[in-house]
């Protein structure tokens, strides 16, 4: 083992012809990926701008479909363009042949990969796909191909050598095809207005569904669970609430109407400023004009507001200001949130 002029240890471990840097192979394979994309990226044209009108102008789905390593590609995109605003989903080229086909109508557009353009299961199906009515997009890496002259649009994914040292494994090329399918599916996201919260909701399992599609009212405490005295109890009585609802405070009200919170910070106050505090009432130690925030806010929002003001617990008041629930950052957590 040595370093590398990078300051890398070089890895030498046996093959069939001698030993092999693999961190050299590594840097070789994706620098044949890089020059492949770079080089995708400067042959870009109206031919792509062609193929997002009409991805954009589709009535009905995105139908992507392949075989071999262009099928797990093409799995792949599709599903990227179902997550980011454009209803998508992939059809086996082969199991089209025998029944599936029969998922695609009129109103779809398909998107066949292929790097040789002469995938005999394309096409069989390409055809029939055509008599419906149906747009063609073809990816392949040879414009000559039958599949890129059937195609409304074909969009060029040729690369100048796989990165496979004896150029035959789909390396470069699959990556290529990869990456004009993200495109493809990223500009219709900028072109549709696809934000955040759209993709929270094709994403409802995920960390970025939780953040956005939780509001306060999800999980504020309410009812039974919602620690509060009234302006006239005793320390000790607002002792004994904050005790028995473990939210570490207490809200304080007149009626309906709050006038504040008491805190286990409060009370440790309270004690260090008056000693015995056997005879006080509550309103002796508490905070007025406590941090608050409404139900219909984002969770994450009453989050920002918990960290920015040093806060464990928030209360929610409605448009009234009538008092209708309280968070803890426990809360927040609890529903990975945070």
């Amino acid at each position: 083992m040595h370093t590398s002029d990078h300051g890398t240890s070089n890895v030498y471990v046996p093959g069939a012809s001698g030993t092999v840097d693999v961190i050299d192979s590594a840097r070789s394979t994706l620098a044949v990926e890089i020059e492949a994309l770079q080089a995708l990226s400067s042959r870009l044209d109206r031919t792509f701008v062609r193929a997002v009108d009409i991805l954009l102008a589709c009535p009905g789905r995105v139908v992507v479909s392949g075989i071999g390593k262009s099928g797990h590609i093409a799995r792949k995109v599709a599903a990227t363009f179902a997550s980011t605003g454009t209803p998508a989903f992939f059809v086996h080229a082969a199991e089209a042949v025998h029944g599936d086909l029969g998922m695609i109508t009129a109103n779809d557009v398909l998107v066949t990969i292929s790097y040789s353009g002469t995938t005999s299961e394309l096409l069989t199906i390409v055809p029939v796909v055509k008599r419906l009515g149906s747009p063609l997009i073809a990816i392949t890496g040879n414009a000559d191909s039958e599949l890129a002259q059937l195609a409304d649009v074909h969009l060029d994914a040729s690369v100048p050598q796989e990165a496979c040292p004896l150029n035959l494994a789909p390396t470069a090329s699959t990556t290529t095809a990869l990456a004009l399918g993200d495109a493809l599916a990223v500009a219709c996201l900028e072109a549709r207005g696809f934000g955040p919260e759209d993709f929270a909701r094709s994403h409802p399992g995920g960390a970025l569904g939780r953040r956005l599609l939780t509001h306060v009212s999800d999980v504020m405490r309410t009812g039974k669970d919602l620690p509060v005295v009234p302006i006239t109890a005793s320390v000790t009585e607002a002792l004994v609430e904050i005790t028995r609802k473990s939210m570490g405070m207490t809200v304080v009200v007149d009626g309906d109407r709050v006038v504040g919170i008491f805190t286990d910070g409060d009370l440790r106050r309270l004690i260090e400023r008056e000693g015995d505090i056997r005879n006080l009432t509550v309103i002796a130690g508490m905070t007025r004009n406590p941090l608050y925030i409404g139900p219909n806010a984002l969770a994450t929002e009453a989050a920002a507001l918990m960290d920015d003001n040093r806060k464990n617990q928030l209360l929610v008041l409605d448009a009234t200001g009538r008092l209708v629930g309280a968070l803890h950052t426990h809360d927040l957590m609890a529903a990975k949130v945070l």
